[in-house]
């Protein structure tokens, strides 16, 4: 079978959005290749390895690559694709060059292509992501693993904002606590947090290939048990009262359910949002404040933003 790589010259900023439209137009997952990954100092707290080829990564912006199957509805499904990028604008999300190209790739070629991209990367101080593929032994009796296949997952969880989020639920999560993952994608925020000791995790994404992807990821790590993945817009019709929620999403989208959010949670419960740029720091803390939240953290990662909140 042949592919259609389809390469986007976008920037950092439109890296989670961007890569979402992909998946929702059938991609199998998306390849990252970021100029500023060169030249970033690199924090090796929890002795990350990093093994970059400049020959992989653009002079300057953000090149995503994606795989589309050559079939006679790929015309459509590149123009549509186009329309939902310059979509963007109208949440002033800088695009950059926005150059898209396709090209030809055969399957083998594809399938080798994925590999060389994904090592096994401790995240946080229990938490290791590993590609299903990797024979990844633990270093310590505490180490949590958790296994993504990256051809069928929305990314590899080594993103700062998945980063962010994880290293927040690793601080205040408790064992047995109930959890509710607001856009969950892969669900890989939703497998942390069982692994953690969440007696029960509600995974919730409007898209269906993120419910299924997260469904199957569950069952890859052997969590399914404690995690319900479900389809439904952000908080929509939900009565469960959990003690943390966690949203890994856009910022604009957050600031459509944060009073939803206070609601919902139980007294003095946490909620984690990440996926903010700096530019929506400001809006996003002053609408959870209003909201009737206090904020108790906010952290960044390169050009990334957390705030943690309680009830």
């Amino acid at each position: 079978m042949k592919w259609s790589e389809l390469c986007i010259h976008t920037t950092n900023e439109a890296i989670e959005p961007i890569s979402n439209i992909l998946h929702e137009a059938g991609a199998s997952g998306v390849v990252i290749e970021d100029s500023e990954d060169l030249d970033k100092d690199r924090p090796t707290d929890f002795g990350e390895m990093y093994e970059l080829d400049p020959i992989d990564f653009p002079e300057q912006g953000v090149l995503l690559k994606a795989y589309l199957p050559m079939n006679s509805f790929l015309g459509e499904t590149v123009d549509q694709i186009k329309q939902a990028i310059n979509n963007l604008l109208l949440y002033d999300i800088d695009l950059g060059t926005n150059q898209i190209t396709l090209s030809e790739v055969n399957e083998e070629e594809w399938a080798t292509a994925w590999k060389k991209y994904y090592k096994p990367v401790k995240i946080s101080e229990k938490i290791t992501i590993t590609p299903s593929w990797e024979d990844y032994q633990p270093v310590s009796s505490d180490e949590l693993i958790i296994e993504l296949d990256p051809g069928m997952a929305f990314g590899t969880g080594t993103h700062p904002t998945t980063v962010l989020s994880m290293q927040a639920l690793e601080r205040y999560l408790k064992p047995n606590d109930t959890v509710i993952d607001v856009g969950t994608g892969s669900g890989v925020l939703s497998i942390a947090s069982a692994l953690l000791g969440a007696q029960r995790v509600a995974a919730y994404d409007l898209d269906e290939v993120a419910v299924n992807s997260a469904r199957i990821n569950t069952k890859l790590n052997k969590v399914h048990d404690k995690i319900q993945v479900k389809q439904n817009n952000l908080l929509d019709h939900i009565d469960e009262k959990p003690d943390l929620i966690v949203a890994n999403i856009l910022a604009e989208i957050i600031l459509r359910f944060e009073k939803d959010a206070y609601q919902l949670l139980k007294p003095e419960g946490i909620f984690i949002t990440s996926g903010i740029i700096q530019a929506k720091k400001e809006q996003v803390r002053q609408a959870l404040i209003d909201a009737g939240f206090r904020i108790i953290e906010i952290n960044q990662m390169e050009d990334w933003i957390s705030i943690i909140a309680q009830k």
